[in-house]
């Protein structure tokens, strides 16, 4: 990090801009947020308002900010400037951990203490508790942008069974349980993500089981195809590309082969949660490739879910758009309920 003498010769005068823009930004959450129902929400996205690279996201007492300038030393100045400013505007803020996308060494990727000595490790959401490890990984173990989606799996899966591909730290699959759901398995390649998402089940009673399959999604859907398994809901989150041995994920390219390899798992009314979160692919062609799948005649969109504006921005505080324009969904995370039947009308088991 630089000095403060270095940081306030390098930022004035333009600091005093940049803390008159993250003030409006604040004001629009306190304005448009319920912060008792909500406790993890970005206070600040500079790629959409204003400053590209840097964000702000509070986790109930801890503020995570985080640099993803390729010279993160660039950004650095900036960085200090939103420290201070929300250390003495948000009153929750008792922790500021900084992360860099791009720096050298894993820790500072990872997360440095700038202030304050205890992360928060539970974030609370209309009224379901999660887990956190905000060191987990370059990311916070909690992704902000599927907000909205745990809200209607929550109220949409009591007594189904739910099966969650590419789980992480399995938010989503925890939303389902805690909303009633008979029966969620967590699928990721990853043990420790899993071990979060056992954490986050038991901090919310619930009646149904909870299984964690740590396993490769490729040999996990395989294994269950086998064993004749088929569940109500079916969530398919892939990160945006990965290559191994036993397969290609490729968000960009290959979307539609991964669907179709998962849909042989959802039941006859059965429902398919698909998520693209491809930067660069437009909304126009996720819903091509959705319009294609429906020709079908088993699939049919039944809803997108939006994701929560505090993510991008209002129209008093947005400066800029996504480099792709995601319409007909409102952010380049394209959330969508898809429909299922099956010619064989075979139901969950």
């Amino acid at each position: 990090m630089i000095s403060t003498q270095q940081h306030n010769k390098y930022l004035f005068p333009q600091s005093t801009a940049l803390v008159d823009q993250l003030a409006r930004c604040l004001e629009a959450r306190r304005k448009h947020i319920d912060w008792e129902a909500i406790q993890a929400l970005r206070l600040f996205n500079g790629f959409y308002e204003g400053l590209p690279g840097l964000t702000a996201d509070l986790y109930g007492h801890t503020l995570v900010l985080s640099n993803h300038q390729r010279q993160p030393e660039e950004l650095r100045p900036a960085l200090h400037t939103a420290a201070d400013y929300y250390l003495k505007s948000v009153p929750e803020v008792q922790t500021i951990l900084v992360k860099e996308r791009y720096a050298a060494g894993m820790e500072a990727r990872q997360g440095i203490m700038l202030s304050g000595s205890q992360l928060q490790d539970i974030t609370s959401e209309n009224g379901v508790h999660y887990a956190l490890d905000l060191r987990l990984n370059q990311d916070c173990s909690f992704y902000l942008d599927t907000r909205q989606l745990r809200s209607w799996l929550y109220a949409n899966c009591a007594d189904q069974t739910l099966l969650n591909c590419f789980a992480y730290s399995g938010a989503l699959g925890v939303a389902a349980l805690a909303g009633g759901a008979r029966s969620v398995i967590q699928t990721d390649s990853n043990p420790a993500y899993l071990r979060l998402a056992e954490r986050s089940a038991g901090l919310n009673p619930h009646r149904g089981s909870h299984t964690l399959l740590p396993m490769d999604y490729f040999k996990a859907i395989s294994q269950l195809k086998r064993q004749g398994r088929l569940f109500d809901c079916l969530i398919l989150d892939p990160p945006l590309f990965s290559d191994s041995p036993t397969g290609r994920i490729d968000l960009l390219h290959s979307w539609t082969g991964l669907i179709n390899k998962a849909r042989p798992l959802v039941a006859h009314g059965g429902r398919l949660v698909v998520v693209n979160n491809a930067l660069f692919l437009s909304g126009a062609a996720v819903a091509a490739e959705i319009n294609a799948l429906e020709q079908t005649g088993y699939i049919r969109l039944e809803a997108t879910v939006p994701v929560p504006q505090d993510l991008s921005g209002w129209p008093e505080t947005r400066q800029a758009d996504p480099p792709t324009d995601p319409s007909p969904y409102n952010h380049p995370t394209k959330i969508s309920i898809l429909h299922v039947e099956r010619k064989d009308r075979a139901l969950a088991n």
